[in-house]
């Protein structure tokens, strides 16, 4: 009993179920819809020729079309996700693209391997759905890392336009042109709503409930007290912008204290899979002698819960709140 270069060929048909999505993803929408375009998508599609309240409308319905699938029991699992990565798939095109990688890397195991049906069948339903929300999980944490190092310089726009003399709107309107996605479509979807009657501490409070950011939160609380009860704005936003400044390079201090630890933990938890694909590479026959033992599945299985034990542990320790 022979592992051979099977699980190198699992590994790339994972890798190309994660490039597929991807690369549909950038084709259905555009380059724009990337988080590193210079050009934010909102001027974007008003570029190509879009009215202000389509353009508008279309986004929002991108951004909320996920909090609505939050009830669907196993979908529930990554529309949180899908909606802090404000992926403009809708639900109903996310499971149908998993079902279709599931196809793709069922004929891909088909081709370049031996295993049975069954096995197959599991392994190339966890890859279509394992791929898909390892995307869009990948896509939250870099639209929400991206917005909170924006943020700040976000605000500081904000104060130096108040300052100037510029109402709060245009303050909004500024940031929305100026900065990069993903924060400039966010503002950009703040300022067409105020531009249309809706009171701009009740958006900013939306879109933090809707992102789960805390300081955004704050930033709503401040512009909803300074509307109710007055007093200079451009100092609040200017205290709020250097409390969220200190807090990001707290944050980053500790993400560097901790980042040796956490990667220790993985490499550890990872190790032992690779050098079991090297060893098979290497020498086939390796293991035949230890896979005939009655305690080889056993072993195996107590090993592979260790492992994942001491990953969750790992995580728990460096998950510091800051």
């Amino acid at each position: 009993m022979t592992l051979g270069a099977e699980p190198i060929i699992y590994g790339l048909i994972f890798v190309g179920v994660l490039v597929l999505v991807e690369g549909l993803y950038l084709t259905v929408f555009g380059r724009s819809i990337s988080l590193n375009n210079r050009v934010n998508r909102r001027l974007e599609m008003l570029e190509k020729g879009g009215r202000r309240e389509e353009v508008m409308e279309q986004l929002r319905k991108e951004m909320r079309q996920h909090l609505k699938s939050q009830r669907v029991p196993l979908y529930s699992i990554l529309s949180v996700k899908a909606q802090k990565a404000a992926i403009a798939f809708s639900p109903k095109q996310l499971v149908m693209i998993m079902a279709a990688l599931s196809v793709v890397a069922f004929i891909g195991l088909t081709l370049g391997t031996g295993t049975a049906l069954p096995v197959r069948l599991l392994v190339s339903v966890a890859m279509g759905v394992g791929g898909v929300f390892m995307w869009v999980s990948s896509k939250a944490k870099k639209r929400m890392g991206l917005i909170e190092e924006q943020l700040p310089d976000a605000i500081e726009l904000m104060v130096r336009s108040l300052r100037v003399g510029h109402p709060f709107s245009s303050a909004i309107s500024i940031v929305a042109k100026e900065v990069a996605d993903p924060l400039a479509t966010e503002f950009g979807i703040i300022a067409d709503e105020a531009a249309y009657g809706r009171e701009m501490g009740d958006a900013l409070k939306d879109m933090a409930e809707r992102l789960d950011l805390q300081d955004l939160r704050f930033l709503a609380v401040a512009v909803t007290i300074q509307q109710q009860s007055g007093g200079n704005l451009a100092e609040i936003l200017a205290g709020l912008a250097r409390v969220i400044r200190a807090r990001f390079r707290l944050f980053r201090r500790v993400k560097a204290l901790t980042a040796e630890a956490a990667w220790s933990g993985k490499f550890l938890s990872g190790f032992p899979f690779v050098a079991l694909v090297g060893i098979n590479i290497l020498d086939p026959h390796y293991y035949d002698e230890a896979m005939e033992h009655p305690f080889f599945v056993p072993a195996c299985l107590v090993v592979g819960v260790f492992l994942v034990a001491n990953l969750v542990a790992m995580r728990i320790l460096t998950n510091i709140k800051v």
